[in-house]
């Protein structure tokens, strides 16, 4: 095992190429690789597990792979579309690398599920997950997630795409106030240690099947999970969560860009009722060099962070130009609030990734656009016409896949993976090629 206390990152740019190695000569995740938990392993050497069928289950099934035990190192020998037919894949055991960059075009897409992660070491690359309403009624109980840590600790997911779900897109959760008495106790019970970067995160399903009505929503960092970076992705289209950070949460948002938030956009929220008894934790935020525009759907006098309900906030906030579709500057600060909570402005940020270098805002839509989603060198029709919809400032948030042309068809496609050509330490092509 790693020890981590010992590791010292040297210093990266965001989106860096070179392999910068720690304190202990071992080598970051993969090249870029950011945040707290860019020391994680996955599942470098461990064995490679094939998936050879777009089967939901059963032998060569990305299913088996995910849920095998032991280090490991999914790789794809085919290309297409896995229906997941309403069940989750749930990851409980740790230690693995999911390698989507290495299926055949047009790469790997699931369908009518998510991915749940409730174990450590996990890096997860160039998938698309895109669950859909699949039909169901309107507040019938359907509810899934995209991806979802549940009490997970050092997990990278990058250059994914995410749309479509009918409760959050991208989450990192578990429980609130397991393993004691004590703040610190229940931080180490619920996810920790997480990057989410360079992804897209798109058209939560608003008026869908979620049994509260109303849920398009982006992102959720629940109740005292710490040491979260959140960078580089794209969020279009979310009514909801552009991101959602709950009670006594530690993160760092940096050079993300928002587009066409609906009714909340970067959102700050401890619930007196969600926590009975136990005593209120300050959170801590670190906001710093995000873009946000608005669009067709952004109500007219939306801020660009609100802090909601009771629980006080350490706020670090620098370099985020937030505009509404005209170009109006929205204001950057919404309290709502029975009891105002105190809001302590600092100058510098509370906690910080050793060696995160932020980008200036000026830099980010650029980079955001040509870095985020699965496959950025050969993205699908979704993540196209996501693109193009904020360039041109077009688009809305939708209820129903159907809207936007349903789910995907496209034809299986194989190519052998070949463990000559890639370097399995980093995942990527030794000819420098992305795929």
């Amino acid at each position: 095992m790693i020890d981590r206390r010992r590791l010292m990152l040297t210093a990266v740019a965001v989106g860096a190429l070179p392999l910068p190695v720690l304190a202990e000569g071992e080598a970051l995740a993969f090249p870029g690789a950011l945040g707290w938990a860019a020391s994680t392993p996955g599942g470098r050497g461990g064995r490679i597990i094939r998936v050879t069928t777009l089967a939901d289950e059963g032998e060569g099934s990305l299913r088996a792979a995910l849920e095998a035990e032991g280090p490991r190192i999914v790789v794809f020998e085919v290309g297409g579309v896995i229906d997941l037919q309403r069940r989750d894949i749930r990851v409980a055991n740790p230690f693995l690398t999911l390698a989507g960059q290495t299926a055949p075009e047009p790469g790997i897409t699931l369908i009518r599920g998510g991915i749940s992660l409730r174990t450590h070491d996990v890096i997860v690359r160039h998938v698309r997950i895109r669950p859909g309403a699949d039909g169901a009624a309107g507040k019938s109980g359907w509810e899934v997630d995209g991806l979802t840590t549940s009490g997970a600790h050092d997990v990278i997911v990058d250059q994914c795409s995410f749309s479509w779900a009918t409760d959050e897109n991208l989450s990192a959760s578990g429980p609130r106030f397991d393993g004691g008495d004590r703040v610190e106790q229940w931080r180490t019970h619920t996810s920790r240690r997480i990057t989410f970067s360079r992804n897209i995160v798109s058209e939560g399903l608003s008026n869908a099947s979620h049994v509260k009505g109303e849920h398009s929503k982006g992102t959720l960092i629940h109740d005292n999970a710490t040491q979260v970076l959140i960078v580089g992705n794209l969020y279009a289209h979310d009514h909801e969560r552009n991101q959602l950070f709950k009670g006594g949460v530690h993160a760092v948002s940096a050079n993300n860009l928002i587009y066409n938030p609906g009714n909340r956009c970067m959102h700050y929220a401890l619930n007196a009722s969600e926590w009975g008894d136990h005593p209120w934790e300050v959170g801590q935020l670190s906001i710093v060099g995000n873009v946000t525009r608005g669009g067709p759907s952004t109500r007219a006098d939306l801020p660009f962070l609100i802090v909601e309900g009771q629980g006080d906030l350490d706020l670090y906030v620098h370099d985020n130009p937030a505009q509404h579709a005209g170009g109006r500057t929205m204001q950057e600060l919404g309290v709502i609030s029975d009891r105002e909570p105190k809001i302590r402005r600092l100058s510098t940020s509370p906690h910080w990734p050793v060696g995160f270098r932020v980008r200036p805002s000026s830099e980010v839509e650029a980079w955001v656009m040509a870095e985020a989603g699965a496959r950025p060198w050969a993205r699908d029709a979704v993540d196209r016409r996501i693109l193009e919809e904020v360039r041109t400032g077009t688009g809305r948030i939708i209820d129903d896949e159907r809207e936007v042309g349903g789910y995907p068809v496209v034809g299986e496609t194989r190519r052998l993976f070949v463990e000559a050509d890639w370097d399995l330490a980093s995942l990527t092509r030794k000819d420098g090629a992305p795929s």
